[in-house]
C-alpha cells in the first residue's frame, strides 16, 4: 500500500471539504479546512519527502468565474513537481495534453467519459487517444444507492447507472492505468471508511487503485491495508494535520516515503 498526498482547488485556494456538499450553483461547498499556502508549496513538500503519485484536483466547473484562479494554481503545483503529480477536474481530450505538458504524471478523469449516466465509449477513446494508458486515471468516485456503489460525476453531484462491479473495473482497465474511487458519502467526514467498496476493490485482480475518504486514524489505515489486500492505495485529507487534523503527516511520509 502507498500513500498518496492530495491538493484540493477550490475558488483559487487549498482546501478540504466535505465531498457531498460541493455544489456549482455560486461555488459553494461545506469547508474543513483554508490553507494560506498555495498549491505549489504542498507540491514542493511532497517532492521534498519523496511522494509520487498524488492528486491535483480543480473542484472548479469551467465555467465558474474562479476557474481561472483555481487552473493557475493547479498549473503551479504541477511546475514545482514535475512527474511526481497526476490532475484532474475538467480533464477532456482537448485539455489534457495541455496538462501532461505542464508536467502532470497522469491525467485523471471522469465526467468526460460517462454521459447520460453511463459510459460515452466515444468520449473514453478519444481520451485514451488523446492521454495514452500509461497517463490515464479513470475516477470511478461512488455514493451507495439501493445497496450498490454508483459512480457519480461532475464534481460528485449526479449519479450515473454504472454501478462498481468487477465486471465494469475489469472493462475500464484496458484504458488506464490506475483507478481513483472516492468514497464521497463518507468523504470529509473523517467517520471511518466504506469497508465494504474497500474490500471488493481489494479482491478484485486488476491495476493500481488508489481509495479516498473518512480515513481518520490509523487504525483506519491499517483497515484499509487489510480489506484491501495491500493492493490499494490510499490518499488522506481532512484528516491530515497538514490540513487541520489530527493525523500526522510527517510520520506518514517518512513511513511511505520512496
Amino acid at each position: 500500500m502507498e500513500f498518496r498526498p492530495c491538493i484540493d482547488i477550490h475558488n483559487g485556494k487549498v482546501k478540504q471539504i466535505v465531498g457531498g456538499s460541493l455544489t456549482d450553483e455560486k461555488d459553494q461547498a461545506s469547508e474543513n479546512f483554508v490553507s494560506e499556502k498555495d498549491a505549489a508549496w504542498y507540491a514542493g513538500l511532497y517532492k521534498k519527502d519523496g511522494l509520487a503519485g498524488g492528486h491535483v484536483i480543480l473542484l472548479n466547473a469551467k465555467d465558474s468565474p474562479y476557474y481561472k484562479e483555481t487552473k493557475a494554481q493547479a498549473l503551479a503545483a504541477l511546475n514545482a513537481y514535475p512527474g511526481g503529480l497526476q490532475v484532474g477536474g475538467g480533464i477532456t481530450d482537448e485539455n489534457a495534453k495541455e496538462f501532461l505538458d505542464a508536467g502532470a504524471s497522469h491525467v485523471i478523469v471522469t465526467s468526460f467519459v460517462f454521459r447520460d449516466g453511463k459510459i460515452d465509449q466515444s468520449n473514453l477513446e478519444k481520451i485514451y487517444q488523446a492521454a495514452g494508458k500509461e497517463h490515464l486515471v479513470l475516477d470511478l468516485s461512488c455514493r451507495k444507492r439501493d445497496g450498490a456503489y454508483y459512480i457519480v460525476t461532475d464534481r460528485w453531484q449526479r449519479f450515473t447507472k454504472e454501478r462498481i462491479t468487477e465486471t465494469l473495473l475489469d472493462q475500464l482497465a484496458a484504458y488506464a492505468d490506475e483507478f481513483l474511487i472516492h468514497g464521497v458519502d463518507v468523504e470529509g467526514k473523517k467517520g471511518g471508511i466504506e469497508e465494504e467498496l474497500v474490500s471488493m476493490l481489494g479482491s478484485w485482480q486488476g491495476i493500481p487503485v488508489t481509495y479516498a475518504g473518512g480515513i481518520a486514524s490509523l487504525e483506519d489505515l491499517e483497515k484499509l491495508e487489510r480489506l484491501g489486500q495491500g493492493k490499494v492505495h490510499a490518499t488522506i485529507g481532512s484528516a491530515l494535520d497538514l490540513f487541520g487534523g489530527v493525523l500526522s503527516y510527517r510520520e506518514l511520509a517518512q513511513k511511505y516515503a520512496k
